[in-house]
């Protein structure tokens, strides 16, 4: 879905009481009902062009490129990106913003942010919607009980290497963009992006900050030959979401498996599945009009006419 069949969000930056500015776009009109979309690793606000654009027809829709990404605020130290952080900066930006209850929609790491702010500020979001990304408590346990998820995350371990950013100053980061991310997406729909991604990653700090996302993860990713001790929260009941839920997810997606779907539905009581079963990891902009479809029916708002 093209941004001309909508209309083109705006930018602004916004300095919130966190202490980071973000780059923030919006559309439509700031009295609708408002949806917070949050990004992944390595993108920015640029994951959602798509859906902000048909969405802003009748709802306020909210986009920041997330602390560490783009041109947003990069703050120097892994305690910096502390999942905690990144939370704290998306209800800081809610109240800026005069938004009160809200539908948050989160990708990747975005949707990790996601599933946290929805366990911890329920009052604050009235809906939530997932698109691949892994709940907190089924994706550990899936890193100690599942081989192929285990070995499908060891890019993590790889990512919390220091010497990594050596590495991508070695080779360029044109390179490092050509030999990973297109490995994971359709190369013609990167083509027209690569300028955007090489011009966010290229700022200064970019990828370290990005990575630090990584490294600051309490998530255990144990190496294939090890068996670290079972993390004792996987023995204990997890608390429940609180409000509706859909997870759309892209069933070809090579590093989160489609074993993050199994149980879902035992800690997310009210849940919605769509599952796209021709898109990868990327599915927001591999197959938009599937996402927006998804989205708007199970929001029970079709297109405006």
């Amino acid at each position: 879905m093209s941004d001309e069949q909508g209309t083109a969000p705006t930018h602004q930056r916004i300095a919130l009481s966190t202490g980071v500015e973000l780059d923030v776009w919006t559309g439509g009109d700031p009295a609708a009902p408002a949806m917070i979309f949050l990004h992944g690793f390595p993108e920015s606000h640029r994951t959602w062009r798509h859906q902000l654009a048909d969405l802003a027809r009748d709802h306020f829709v909210v986009a920041p490129d997330q602390r560490g990404f783009a041109r947003s605020s990069r703050p120097e130290g892994v305690e910096n990106y502390t999942p905690d952080k990144p939370v704290g900066d998306l209800i800081a930006l809610a109240d800026h913003l005069g938004i009160g209850r809200f539908v948050l929609i989160g990708h990747d790491w975005g949707g990790a942010i996601a599933w946290m702010a929805a366990l911890q500020h329920p009052d604050r979001i009235e809906k939530l919607i997932i698109v691949n990304a892994p709940h907190p408590f089924l994706f550990q346990k899936s890193l100690f009980d599942d081989r192929e998820q285990r070995a499908a995350s060891q890019y993590i371990r790889a990512f919390r290497n220091s010497e990594l950013e050596k590495h991508i100053e070695a080779i360029g980061v044109e390179a490092f963009f050509d030999t990973t991310f297109v490995k994971h997406a359709d190369p013609a729909l990167l083509a027209p992006e690569k300028a955007a991604y090489l011009d966010e990653w290229s700022q200064p700090g970019a990828m370290t900050s990005m990575f630090n996302w990584y490294r600051a993860s309490a998530v255990q990713v144990p190496a294939m030959d090890e068996e670290p001790e079972r993390p004792a929260f996987l023995s204990a009941p997890f608390p429940p979401t609180r409000m509706p839920v859909l997870v759309i997810w892209g069933m070809k997606d090579s590093a989160l498996l489609p074993v993050q779907l199994e149980g879902l539905d035992e800690v997310v009581p009210d849940l919605a599945e769509v599952r796209i079963e021709d898109a990868g990891h990327f599915v927001p902009w591999e197959k938009p009009e599937a996402v927006t479809r998804a989205i708007r029916e199970w929001l029970g708002r079709p297109i405006p006419r």
